[in-house]
């Protein structure tokens, strides 16, 4: 979107509230998931719930990776951060994501061998400043951040390098979203489709949307104007009965996606059922390492033993949060025992989490409720 002054995007903004209240059926309400942590942030920034007619519901979905990644997977990596001769490396908002009794920031204080790092390039310097330890890398992340951690196991690979492993829970998204259209529970009317994860993959994977599940969808980007659009494409294609996969981000979202990023996922990983934390197996919604790059795979080459992990921490409803069941703070733990200094679950650990925005922005965006 080309850069427009305060006042012509006031002027637009309010050109599409009046589409948007034409477009709405008086006394109806309708849900519509944005399904991505960054939609989630940008729609409280800009107060977009304030700005919509009373009946339309935006609700937060799974988009965020760090709130998904399972409890089991952290058993694993702390797991791992407990033997001598492993590095953790790890980006740095997966340090306080929950494990059964502790969590990366906890054994990084108590002496575990973990490393922060920005970019998954870093390893491989890690890598070699360290030939005596073996270096495992949480490679967390939807299409958007596999794809740079593919470049990375690759460079790995091609470096020769023979300590440096990942320990892999790559979550893809169109799967995700078949299994919150047909759940019997939370009726949905409609998808903003993620931004990031749509440069990567394009508009085609979202196919199924339209035809399987007869719902309207539309990709967007993270601007108010453009997230407005979006809404107002959803309810263009219920008014209509005619659905199809939108896209208002086409300044940097094409068609087929990146095919370079594509073709890089399809070399290095081969596609599994995938357990989300909280919301249970979806699936062929996970990946994993294939062919010659499976040698990296930090669970083959360094084995663990049974990994006991308890279930989900008593009161915490970040499952059903994450499938737009209820809001953040219909959890009895939100704002009390769960908070972003002590999060108890997983949505109240990343900035994208749908607990930490609610947390964050409050009521100062219309978050928590129309009523006073």
């Amino acid at each position: 979107m080309k850069k427009i002054t305060l006042q012509e995007k006031t002027q637009v903004a309010k050109e599409l509230l009046k589409e948007i209240e034409a477009l709405h059926t008086h006394g109806e309400t309708v849900r519509f998931m944005e399904v991505c942590g960054t939609h989630t942030v940008a729609i409280f920034r800009e107060g977009i719930r304030q700005l919509l007619p009373k009946g339309i519901e935006l609700v937060s979905g799974p988009g965020c990776p760090v709130c998904v990644t399972d409890q089991v997977y952290m058993d694993k990596a702390l797991a791992y951060a407990a033997m001598d001769d492993v590095i953790v490396a790890t980006f740095g908002d997966m340090l306080k994501v929950p494990g059964t009794h502790s969590n990366l920031w906890e054994a990084k204080s108590q002496g575990a061998h973990i490393h922060i790092i920005y970019s998954p390039m870093e390893i491989i310097e890690l890598g070699k400043a360290n030939p005596n330890k073996k270096i495992v890398f949480l490679a967390i992340g939807f299409e958007t951040t596999i794809a740079v951690i593919a470049a990375a196991v690759k460079a790995v690979a091609m470096s020769g390098l023979t300590n440096v492993f990942f320990l892999v829970s790559h979550k893809l998204v169109p799967p995700a979203l078949r299994a919150l259209a047909k759940q019997k529970e939370g009726h949905l009317d409609g998808f903003i489709l993620p931004g990031h994860v749509s440069v990567i993959i394009g508009e085609e994977p979202y196919g199924f949307i339209p035809t399987e599940c007869h719902m309207p969808s539309c990709i967007a980007g993270f601007d108010g104007l453009e997230i407005l659009a979006a809404v107002r494409d959803l309810l263009a294609q219920r008014k209509s009965g005619h659905f199809y996969v939108g896209n208002q981000y086409k300044s940097v979202v094409a068609k087929t996606g990146n095919p370079v990023a594509v073709r890089l996922m399809d070399e290095l990983y081969e596609v599994i059922d995938d357990t989300w934390r909280g919301i249970g197996v979806i699936p062929q919604s996970g990946l994993r390492l294939k062919g010659a790059y499976a040698a990296f795979d930090a669970e083959k080459a360094i084995p663990l033993g049974p990994i006991e992990s308890g279930g989900v921490p008593k009161g915490c409803q970040c499952g059903r949060v994450l499938q737009g069941l209820i809001r953040p703070d219909e959890c009895g733990l939100f704002g009390k025992l769960c908070t972003a200094d002590h999060p108890v679950g997983a949505c109240m650990v990343s900035v994208e989490g749908s607990c930490a925005a609610w947390y964050k922005y409050g009521r100062a965006s219309g978050g928590m409720t129309w009523e006073e």
